[in-house]
C-alpha cells in the first residue's frame, strides 16, 4: 500500500477485505503489506497475512524512531517487506532482520533491484525474493513486457542457490496479462501496489489478477 492514502488506515482495511474476498473466491493467496502504523488494525480485522513495509535490525532498547521486529509480531504482523528500493538496506542488516523474523515466526519478501542482488538475498533463505527494477516501479510498463530477460534470470539464479525461496515479480504490474507473463517468465506471485491501490475499481482489477495466476 506504500503511503497512499488510498490504502492507509482505514482504506487500508477496506483494501484487505476486498483482497480476502477476492482471494477466497478464486482460491488464491492475498498478503497485504502496509505501514507499520497500520498492521494492528488491518490484522485484527482481516484473516489474510498482513505484512509491515519494513522493520529495522534492532531488538528491544533504546531505538527511538525505528522499527522493532517484536513489535510488529505482537501487533498481529506475519512477516515483512525488506529492502524495497524506496527503504534500501546494507545486506548486513537485512541479514540481521531476516534471523529476527525467522526467530519471530515471521516471513520475510526481500527486494531485490537486479539479479546479482536477487542471488545474494537468496542465500539468506527467505520465504520469498521479489526482483524489482527500481526505474519501472509505479510505472504504466510492466517489467514483463520492458525486461522479461531480469525476471526469468532472477528466477534461474534464485533456483541455483536455494530453489525453496519463491520468486516474485514486481513493478509496473498493471493487469492479469502482466500476471499471465510473469508466471510465465517463472515467477510464483507478484508483488504489486499502484496497480491496485490506485484503481478506481480494486475489486475488479484484484480479480483480473487473481485469474491470471489460477492455473
Amino acid at each position: 500500500t506504500k503511503t497512499y492514502e488510498e490504502g492507509t488506515g482505514k482504506n487500508a482495511v477496506s483494501l484487505a477485505h476486498i483482497m480476502e474476498q477476492v482471494g477466497e473466491e478464486y482460491g488464491v493467496q492475498m498478503v497485504i503489506a502496509v505501514q507499520p502504523c497500520d498492521v494492528y488494525r488491518v490484522a485484527q480485522q482481516t484473516s489474510i497475512p498482513v505484512f509491515s513495509q519494513h522493520m529495522d535490525a534492532i531488538s528491544y532498547g533504546s531505538n527511538t524512531g525505528w522499527t522493532l521486529p517484536h513489535a510488529i509480531k505482537e501487533a498481529g504482523g506475519a512477516g515483512t517487506l525488506l529492502n524495497h528500493s524506496e527503504h534500501r538496506m546494507k545486506l548486513e542488516d537485512i541479514a540481521q532482520a531476516r534471523a529476527s523474523a525467522k526467530s519471530l515466526g515471521m516471513k520475510v519478501i526481500i527486494c531485490a533491484s537486479d539479479v546479482p542482488i536477487t542471488r545474494a538475498v537468496a542465500s539468506l533463505n527467505p520465504e520469498y525474493v521479489a526482483i524489482e527494477p527500481p526505474e519501472l516501479i509505479g510505472g504504466d510498463i510492466s517489467v514483463t513486457s520492458a525486461q522479461p530477460d531480469i525476471v526469468r534470470d532472477a528466477v534461474d539464479a534464485v533456483r541455483g542457490v536455494n530453489p525453496d525461496v519463491a520468486v516474485l515479480c514486481g513493478a509496473g504490474i498493471k493487469n492479469g496479462k502482466d500476471v499471465a507473463k510473469a508466471a510465465e517468465l517463472g515467477a510464483q506471485g507478484i508483488l504489486v501496489a499502484s496497480g491496485v491501490v490506485k484503481a478506481r475499481d480494486q475489486a475488479s482489477i484484484l480479480a483480473e489478477m487473481a485469474k491470471a495466476m489460477v492455473p
